[in-house]
């Protein structure tokens, strides 16, 4: 039999459920995923870090796992919620159960919770402080497990690209991805917590990706000359990431072509000078409904982020950093109408709140890596031109 296990949350709510994965105490913030599929790529998604991911999909566990579908080298959730944990695996490419790879990668876990409840509570109040505490930590009274819930530290303020982001850079190849001849073209890319899949869409249309360290300077990137320059999601509060504005902000000035994802967005909005914002419980899961503004179109989008940028929905209007030209807020949430997507009308530069690779997720929003090599083709045709 299981051991006993706790999920206690800041305002003091408890719920009673069965050890899944390590037992011992999991701290961090709790937040909800809409996902059906792809509870793998979830949890190794280094967006997760520090937190507690709620699943909201019922019966989690049914497909195992495989080394083929990690996004990532660990699992980074700090701990793991769910309903009803599949007793065995079921999938021919399953290489084994989720319990096992939550054991051995030391993730503690809590099933048999009701998690609509839990995401109920959640939307209602907020993503909160959360501990699980399972075997011997949950035989501790009520006041003590909240005590240590209420000590640990908010989300906001954490700087947390450092610690997820690659040590060393690499190179991912178009070569290795199916692509034949020679790159298009080279970019830099900003690892800030950048998942697996996100260089192989780049390297599968010919694009060679440098995937730096989140402490990379502008004179290290711009040594390597490259065509384009890329953000990618991460965890943490963008209101921390001064050394990635400043890092974005001399690749605008030198007229580089930029494009962001999810932190990628909210360190482009810092870099024009708007502000952001934590959300009341985030938006992820694989089912969120964006609109392209400018054709109107609904993609179903991937998304996984707890902050926003705070720019005026009515556009164009001048970047308060003047320098950078026209802003426009090119996409938004259907469900809340949260910034979704920035687009720069004088500089070559965009960006989407939402996650294009979607691993495993809907493609709707494929094309915006299309999009950036022809932002780059088009950068680079005008400079040959000027340069006549």
């Amino acid at each position: 039999m299981p051991a006993q296990a706790l999920l206690v949350l800041e305002d003091g709510r408890t719920f009673r459920g069965a050890s899944y994965g390590a037992q011992g105490t999991a701290l961090g913030e709790a937040v909800f995923t809409t996902g059906m599929t792809g509870y793998q790529e979830t949890l190794t998604d280094p967006s997760y870090a520090r937190q507690l991911i709620v699943q909201t999909a019922p019966h989690i566990g049914n497909t195992g796992v495989n080394a083929a579908d990690n996004e990532s080298s660990k699992i980074w959730a700090a701990g793991y919620v769910v309903r009803d944990a599949a007793r065995r695996p079921s999938n021919w490419r399953s290489e084994g159960s989720l319990d096992d790879e939550l054991s051995s990668q030391g993730v503690v876990g809590i099933s048999g919770v009701d998690t609509r409840a839990i995401t109920r509570h959640l939307r209602e109040r907020g993503a909160m402080k959360a501990g699980i505490f399972s075997g011997a930590d949950a035989d501790r009274t009520p006041a003590e497990l909240l005590a240590e819930v209420l000590a640990q530290p908010s989300m906001e303020g954490l700087q947390l690209a450092e610690e997820v982001s690659v040590k060393e850079a690499y190179v991912v190849e178009p070569s290795a991805h199916g692509w034949e001849g020679e790159p298009l073209f080279s970019i830099a890319a900003l690892d800030l917590g950048i998942k697996a899949m996100t260089p192989q869409r780049f390297a599968e249309r010919g694009v060679r990706v440098h995937v730096l360290p989140a402490t990379t300077t502008f004179e290290e990137a711009a040594a390597l000359n490259p065509d384009g320059v890329f953000l990618s999601n991460g965890p943490g509060d963008p209101a921390t990431a001064n050394r990635q504005v400043g890092f974005v902000r001399s690749f605008l000035d030198a007229g580089v072509p930029y494009f962001g994802i999810c932190f990628g967005n909210q360190i482009l909005g810092r870099a024009l000078g708007y502000g952001t914002y934590k959300l009341r419980y985030g938006h992820r899961g694989i089912n969120q409904p964006v609109m392209d503004r400018s054709t109107g179109k609904v993609e179903i989008t991937s998304q996984n982020h707890g902050f926003a940028v705070d720019a005026p929905l009515d556009g164009p209007t001048q970047a308060p950093e003047e320098r950078f030209g026209r802003v426009e807020v090119s996409h938004i949430s259907l469900n809340d109408q949260v910034v979704e997507g920035l687009s720069c009308l004088d500089i070559p530069a965009f960006s989407v709140q939402y996650h294009p690779e979607a691993a495993a997720g809907p493609h709707d929003a494929a094309y915006l890596f299309d999009r950036f090599i022809a932002l780059m083709s088009a950068t680079k045709n005008a400079q040959t031109e000027e340069s006549k």
